[in-house]
């Protein structure tokens, strides 16, 4: 496990340093059916949040899972295939290959720009 932190939190690092965010969006924790799986998330959490922590002019905010769901779906309670949807039409994706993990982040990030800036996406 430490050996896979120490990976994510170096790999991350790189990726921040090399593109410097001004906004860092983070999906805040939720409560997972396997708390193993809970467990194992929260610690890569925690090392993302270290990563992003640690560069001087980034802001690292945090959303629920139902204000991202709103912001890309218009729908606090969207389900997991209308956020996809939205995202592949809001990022003029084929989201068809792309993995359900991607596709949350990207999730996230699109509301980190809608609600962290002034960035307005048209319907």
């Amino acid at each position: 496990m430490a050996v896979r932190l120490r990976r994510i939190y170096f790999e991350l690092l790189s990726v921040l340093e090399r593109h410097r965010p001004e906004l860092i969006a983070v999906e805040e924790i939720f409560v997972a059916r396997d708390p193993r799986a809970a467990l194992r998330m929260g610690h890569a959490r925690g090392v993302a949040l270290l990563a992003s922590a640690t560069l001087e002019h980034s802001r690292v905010v945090e959303y629920p899972a139902n204000t991202v769901k709103q912001a890309v779906a218009g729908r606090g309670g969207a389900a997991k295939e209308q956020v996809r949807y939205m995202v592949g039409k809001l990022l003029a994706l084929d989201m068809t290959n792309v993995a359900e993990d991607a596709s949350d982040a990207l999730a996230v990030a699109i509301c980190g720009a809608l609600k962290g800036s002034s960035i307005v996406i048209p319907s």
